[in-house]
């Protein structure tokens, strides 16, 4: 894919040029701005480095991008609603996923000027192992910490500096030594599902009473943002040593096992809820972190092999 460049203030033309470029998304104007937009990429291998200005509050519902993409922002916000339950909001100077490739996902844009920065996760794979052989995914949507944000985004600066550069963005060479450099730079600040063989201490630290000591803090922030280093930080264990641990023990992840928990509290609360009480699948799904109504109805179907409404009037 070729240098971009798109520039409009009317919101049809956005959301065509949006589904041409990314995936298929419906888009709103959720603000009381005029709609602007405008959004220039820079190419590099098979990184993309996209840089966008929403002049408005833009909501977004799209479909699975099937690429890595990092987000960095510079103004205003973006709230994002994460597939299964959970949110969380990017504000100015900070770093992090905005959404796994696989998987859905929605937000709002609020008035924001921001950079992206996506790529086929299979390049992750060229740098790194996991058990079975299975392909590698960014596990989480920060970074394991402050330090770790920092060096992404200055791998991330330096690499768009290669990309507007058309003797440096035509080289075969620089072109794969790029994407060895971000591939490696991720694996070492992202939270992955790769093996990055783990220190002594954090091979220490992946014991069962890391394991119960990161559920009791995810038991007592059920309807909270939790990122991975929040949990690791209440554990006193490093990330990578808290992911070992529930792969270890549980053959699952922080998160994964977060998200059943969720469910687990909402459908519990589906059972109990009484006629007249004023509650409903979307008010009881939004109170356990499920901002996206299709979404927690399509995990708790996954789960509990009926519909949510179906056990709230039951």
């Amino acid at each position: 894919m070729q240098s971009l460049n798109f520039e409009s203030d009317d919101l049809a033309a956005t959301e065509e040029f949006l589904n041409d470029a990314y995936t298929r998304v419906q888009i709103g104007n959720n603000g009381q701005h005029q709609v602007r937009a405008r959004i220039r990429r820079e190419v590099l291998g098979s990184i993309n480095f996209d840089q966008l200005e929403m002049g408005f509050d833009m909501a977004y519902d799209a479909d699975p991008l099937g690429r890595v993409c990092l987000v960095t922002v510079h103004s205003g916000r973006i709230e994002e609603n994460y597939h299964g339950g959970g949110t969380d909001t990017f504000t100015p100077g900070q770093t992090g996923l905005l959404t796994p490739h696989d998987l859905p996902y929605s937000g709002v844009i609020r008035t924001s000027r921001y950079d992206i920065t996506m790529f086929d996760p299979a390049i992750l794979n060229r740098m790194a192992t996991t058990a079975g052989g299975s392909r590698v995914r960014v596990d989480g949507h920060r970074p394991v910490s402050v330090a770790a944000g920092q060096r992404l985004r200055r791998v991330i600066i330096h690499l768009q500096q290669i990309a507007a550069d058309p003797d440096a963005a035509n080289s075969p060479l620089t072109v794969t030594s790029a994407s060895d450099y971000l591939a490696a730079t991720v694996l070492a600040t992202m939270p992955t599902t790769a093996e990055h063989e783990p220190n002594a201490t954090d091979r220490h630290d992946a014991h069962p009473h890391t394991v119960r000591r990161a559920i009791a803090y995810l038991e007592s922030h059920l309807s909270d943002r939790v990122a991975i280093a929040d949990v690791a930080a209440a554990t006193f264990v490093t990330p990578r040593a808290l992911q070992l641990a529930f792969r270890r023990h549980l053959n699952t992840t922080p998160l994964e096992y977060l998200q059943q928990m969720r469910l687990a509290a909402a459908h519990e609360q589906l059972g109990a809820a009484g006629p007249g009480d004023g509650q409903t699948v979307s008010s009881i799904a939004y109170r356990w972190g499920f901002t996206h109504p299709g979404r927690f109805a399509t995990a708790y179907r996954q789960r509990y092999g009926r519909s949510p409404s179906e056990t709230l009037r039951e």
